[in-house]
């Protein structure tokens, strides 16, 4: 089957909207008690047991003076070390896990393209944002609160987007790519500029630099992964690809048709093990691989539970728990103990496995008439209330240090990180829309006006739209950057800060909060001087006279 064959791919590049119309397969009766019980028992569970932060009855083992003290007091507890080692520990993680970033966001950076993903890397001292344009931006944020801009990298041959990027664990070397075979590897220090060199995970032809150009399109990747020794990198690709690729060798190690279509996500279990490889696709199945036996194309085993693809898995690092989002608008948690054997998941039929649905979710609006429990579904909680719609929108667990790793997390279509505890409960709501509501002029370039740029031609161009395809929440401090497509139409894209502010809803800091930047952290008067009603020319007094105004 050819690329432009491929259902993700094509209906994006010829604008197939009679998706929209396609009959969907009803399922009668409806179980008025389909839906999964809130709060979880098995999450209540897995809270309880001090592996998803702390819990209230370790509040009660600890004392009951913990429970009622407030942030100023625990924090006044830590630095004169009153307490035992034990309780300042304790203190520590409720000061942590109770520290949910908040609406308003901190810093607001544009772009001219929809943002696609956004991630810090495992110390905090880097983020890196990946763009509709082909660039990849680099950030410095060893002081989350204070960014610097580091570098840009170029996709020089890139198809439709820039699907995924990917940070190599000692920060070096950033893989990117797009929708074609081609992974871009770029080294993160601001004083190499020179190109990217390209890894060929289609095979034949060993890395080479950029400017040589491409060979083929025979496939098209969607995810791209490092493995936790900076070895390898696992990608996930059209018609239900898998590859292992060897970065040292620039040589591929395995190649195979992993899954019955689009492997949407692909993640190593653990940072310390480069064997064990999670995939998701459309074909709504999550499998287990080890690369070590990849040689017959033979999963270890499965997870079934998701009505409808796969968007995004996450791993928590630990070699046992995963998270997904699936386009039946629901994330799921799974413990590899829990996994259905290979020789199982095979005695199933195609159409049990994979499921007979014609809903697109890039198009139509998710009917709840249609959710029902999968008869086979071997997950542990079921997380619902968000949208995954339009785009393979991402879901992440939250870190242990700045989190006690008491929460998960998705993006939304609806313009919104959703955050909940692990018994499926709502934490918080981060509502990136309005938090960047009309905050840049109707005109596409911050110095092109009377230029438009729309991708979505059926929406009102004069209306702002917000879908959060990704977010990261920042390791050691309460911070969340939300990764979006955002602006009139949603035709550009940001970046935004989110910090917790006890609740603050302004701030006497300076910056204000709400300060709007470009993608290389530079002010620009045309994002607080132009509104829908005034020209580009315009400016307000307090930017033009900013010491961080530079004209």
């Amino acid at each position: 089957m050819s690329l432009l064959r491929n259902s993700n791919i094509a209906d994006l590049l010829l604008g197939d909207i009679n998706g929209r119309f396609r009959s969907r397969r009803r399922r009668e009766p409806l179980d008025p008690n389909r839906f999964p019980k809130i709060p979880s028992d098995e999450g209540t569970e897995l809270m309880n047991s001090g592996q998803f932060g702390s819990s209230e009855a370790e509040k009660l083992r600890e004392g009951e003076m913990i429970i009622g003290k407030k942030l100023a007091r625990r924090i006044l507890d830590r630095e004169i070390a009153i307490e035992s080692t034990a309780k300042r520990e304790l203190n520590q993680r409720l000061m942590a896990q109770g520290m949910v970033p908040s609406s308003n966001a901190d810093m607001i950076i544009h772009y001219n393209q929809p943002v696609y993903s956004g991630q810090f890397s495992n110390d905090g001292n880097f983020f890196f944002s990946v763009n509709k344009d082909f660039r990849v931006r680099m950030y410095d944020t060893s002081n989350p609160y204070k960014w610097r801009y580091y570098k840009t990298v170029d996709y020089p041959f890139g198809q439709w987007t820039l699907t995924d990027a990917t940070l190599s664990p000692d920060n070096r070397y950033l893989a990117y790519t797009s929708i074609t075979p081609e992974v871009c590897l770029a080294p993160t220090d601001p004083n190499d500029k020179g190109d990217p060199y390209v890894l060929d995970l289609a095979g034949g032809q060993a890395a080479r630099h950029a400017n040589q150009g491409w060979r083929s399109r025979s496939f098209g990747i969607w995810s791209v992964k490092f493995s936790g020794d900076g070895r390898r990198l696992v990608a996930g690709a059209t018609e239900g690809k898998i590859v292992v690729y060897d970065i040292e060798s620039r040589s591929v190690l395995h190649s195979f048709d992993g899954h019955d279509s689009d492997t949407n996500a692909v993640c190593f279990a653990d940072q310390s093990s480069p064997h064990i490889v999670y995939s998701g696709s459309d074909d709504r199945v999550i499998k287990v691989w080890d690369t070590r036996s990849m040689g017959g194309d033979r999963e270890v085993g499965a997870f079934m539970g998701h009505i409808e693809g796969l968007t995004y898995i996450d791993s928590k690092g630990d070699g046992r728990y995963i998270l997904s989002n699936g386009k039946d608008q629901s994330m799921k948690l799974w413990d590899l103990r829990m996994v259905m054997s290979r020789h199982e998941f095979r005695k199933m039929t195609p159409d049990v496995r994979n499921g007979n649905s014609n809903f697109d979710y890039r198009w139509s609006a998710w009917d709840d008439d249609e959710w029902y429990k999968d008869r086979n579904d071997n997950s542990l909680v079921t997380f619902r209330g968000h949208k995954v719609l339009r785009t393979l929108i991402r879901c992440h667990f939250s870190p242990p240090g700045s989190t006690n790793s008491r929460y998960v997390y998705s993006g939304s279509e609806d313009g919104k990180v959703y955050i909940w505890n692990m018994d499926a409960t709502p934490a918080g709501v981060i509502d990136v829309q309005s938090a960047t509501r009309n905050s840049r002029p109707r005109y596409q370039g911050f110095h092109q006006p009377g230029r438009w740029h729309q991708d979505v031609d059926d929406e009102d161009s004069s209306a702002w739209k917000t879908c959060v395809r990704d977010a990261s929440w920042h390791p050691n401090a309460p911070v969340i950057v939300a990764s979006a497509w955002n602006g009139y139409a949603m035709s550009t894209g940001t970046c935004t800060v989110h910090s917790w502010n006890d609740g603050a809803e302004k701030d006497e800091a300076d910056p204000k909060m709400g300060y709007r930047v470009n993608q290389k952290l530079e002010v620009d008067p045309a994002l607080y001087g132009a509104t829908p009603d005034m020209g580009p020319g315009r400016m307000s007094a307090r930017v033009r006279n900013s010491r961080l105004f530079v004209p």
